[in-house]
C-alpha cells in the first residue's frame, strides 16, 4: 500500500471511532435510566455509563448502594471509610444520592453497634462530665429520640452507689446513718432503701457506736469493767461464746481476779499491793516476768528468808537490819551501806577499812579498843596519842591529854600561859584527817 491510501485509510477509522463515540453519547442522552427501576438522581447523574456498567454489561440486578459502593465489587465506588459507624449496609437511611455529608438524617435503627461506638465524644456527642458511672449502654436508659426523658436502670451503672447516692445527685445517707463505708448494696437494694440486711462487714464505726444500749444491744450491767471495743471479746455473729482479751479491760487485775469472780491471790501470795499486772503477764499467772519490789507492802525478809525467796549466805554479816538498808531490789550487789550515826565513814580511811577491822566478830557490836572514849577517834586510836606534839599552854610547859583531844580532827591551839586567855600558835584544825596517810 502506498503511503497516500494508508493516510487515507487511517482519516477513516479516526472519522468512524468519532462517529461511535457521538451515537453513544447521543444514545446516552436520550436514554431514560428511570425506565430501569433505577433512578440517576443527584451525583449518579453525573457519572459515565460505563463507571458503572464496566465491560459493558448493562445486565445489572442488585440495586443496592453497596452493590456499587464496596471495595471488593466489580464497580468499585467510593466505600464506607473505616471510621464509619457500624450500621447496616442501606446507605439511604441516612445519606442522599446528593453526597455523603452531611448525613441528612440518622436512622439509629440501622445502626448495628452499642451506643458507645458512636457516643464517645469523639464521633458524637458523648456522656457529660458529671453523668452516672456506668456502661456504655446509652439504650438502658435513654431512647433514641432524645437524651431526655430517661428511664432509669440501676443494673447499668458501673460506678458505687455513692457515686450518685451523696446527698447531692441522689438521696445519701441520713444524719441518724450508722457510721459505715460507701457501699449501699452491702445492705440495701436497689429496689428500695427498706427492708435492709445489716452486714457488720461494711461498718466503719466501732461496735460501741451502735451497742450503746440505744442503737442497739450494749453492755449488761453485770458486764466486766471494760473498753467498748466489743470485737475485742466478741464476734459479729452472736455475743456469746466469746474469746476473753485482757487488752481491753479498763479496771484493775483485781476487780475481777478477787478470788469470786476469777482466781485470786493465794494464801502464800507475797504481801503485795493488787497490781497484778506489775509482776504477772495475761497469759498465764506463772511464771512471774519481773517482780516489782515497790508493789511489796511487806518486809524484805518477809519473802527473802532462804525459803520464799533467796536469803542470806552463811557468812553474811549479822544484823537484824533489813536488806533494803544495805541493797537495791535491782541486784544484791553492789551494796552501799553508810554509818550514818558516825560523824566519819569509816570507809574513807587512808587504810580502806574491811567490816571487820571494827566489827570484829561480823556482827553489829562494835569492840572499841578505848570504849571510853567512843565512838571519837581516840575511841580506836587512844594508843596512838603521842601527848609531846599536842602542847597545851607555856608557863608551865603542858600538854594536851588524849580525852581532850579524842576527837583528833579538832582545834588545838597553843596559848601562852595557863590563863588559856591568849593563843600564841592558832591551829584550828582540823589537825588530821581520816584520809590522811599517817596522823
Amino acid at each position: 500500500m502506498n503511503h497516500g491510501n494508508r493516510s487515507r485509510l487511517i482519516a477513516a477509522i479516526v472519522a468512524g471511532l468519532w462517529a461511535l463515540v457521538a451515537a453513544i453519547a447521543l444514545a446516552q442522552d436520550e436514554f431514560d435510566h428511570f425506565s430501569t427501576g433505577f433512578e440517576l438522581t443527584g451525583a449518579h447523574a453525573n457519572v459515565e455509563c460505563s463507571r458503572c456498567h464496566v465491560g459493558g454489561d448493562f445486565q445489572v440486578s442488585d440495586s443496592r448502594c453497596v452493590s456499587c459502593h464496596s471495595s471488593f465489587g466489580t464497580v468499585q465506588a467510593s466505600a464506607r471509610p473505616f471510621d464509619h459507624v457500624a450500621s447496616s449496609e442501606i446507605c439511604t437511611d441516612c445519606h442522599t444520592t446528593s453526597a455523603w455529608s452531611p448525613v441528612a438524617f440518622m436512622d439509629h435503627m440501622s445502626v448495628t453497634g452499642s451506643c458507645g461506638s458512636c457516643h464517645n465524644g469523639f464521633a458524637a456527642t458523648g456522656k457529660p462530665p458529671d453523668h452516672v458511672a456506668s456502661s456504655e449502654q446509652c439504650d438502658n436508659c435513654h431512647s433514641s429520640f432524645a437524651w431526655f426523658p430517661a428511664v432509669f436502670d440501676h443494673l447499668n451503672v458501673s460506678g458505687n452507689c455513692v457515686s450518685c447516692h451523696n446527698g447531692l445527685d441522689a438521696t445519701g445517707k441520713n444524719p441518724g446513718h450508722i457510721a459505715s463505708g460507701n457501699n449501699c448494696e452491702d445492705c440495701h437494694s436497689t429496689i428500695g432503701w427498706i427492708p435492709a440486711s445489716f452486714d457488720h462487714f461494711s461498718v466503719t464505726g466501732n461496735c460501741f457506736s451502735c451497742h450503746n444500749g440505744l442503737d442497739a444491744t450494749g453492755k449488761n450491767p453485770g458486764h466486766i469493767a471494760s473498753g467498748n471495743n466489743c470485737e475485742d471479746c466478741h464476734t459479729t455473729v452472736a455475743w456469746t461464746p466469746a474469746n476473753f482479751d485482757h487488752v481491753n479491760i479498763s479496771g484493775g487485775c483485781s476487780d475481777c481476779h478477787n478470788g469470786v469472780e476469777a482466781t485470786g491471790k493465794n494464801p502464800t501470795h507475797v504481801l503485795t499491793s493488787n497490781l497484778c499486772e506489775t509482776c504477772h503477764t495475761t497469759v498465764s499467772f506463772a511464771p512471774v516476768f519481773a517482780v516489782d519490789h515497790d508493789q511489796v507492802i511487806g518486809s524484805c525478809s518477809s519473802c527473802h528468808d532462804g525459803v520464799a525467796a533467796t536469803g542470806k549466805d552463811p557468812g553474811h554479816f549479822i544484823t537484824a537490819q533489813e536488806c533494803n538498808v544495805c541493797h537495791e531490789p535491782r541486784a544484791w550487789f553492789p551494796d552501799s551501806f553508810q554509818h550514818m550515826i558516825l560523824a566519819y565513814e569509816p570507809l574513807d580511811h587512808r587504810g580502806n577499812l574491811q567490816c571487820t577491822a571494827c566489827h570484829q566478830n561480823n556482827a553489829e557490836p562494835v569492840i572499841w579498843p578505848a570504849a571510853a572514849y567512843q565512838p571519837d577517834c581516840a575511841g580506836c586510836h587512844a594508843s596512838d596519842f603521842r601527848s609531846g606534839p599536842h602542847k597545851k599552854h607555856e608557863n608551865p610547859d603542858v600538854s594536851y591529854t588524849v580525852g581532850e583531844l579524842r576527837d583528833c580532827s579538832g582545834a588545838c591551839h597553843i596559848y601562852t600561859d595557863s590563863s588559856m586567855t591568849t593563843i600564841k600558835e592558832n591551829r584550828p584544825g582540823p589537825e588530821h584527817r581520816i584520809s590522811d596517810g599517817e596522823f
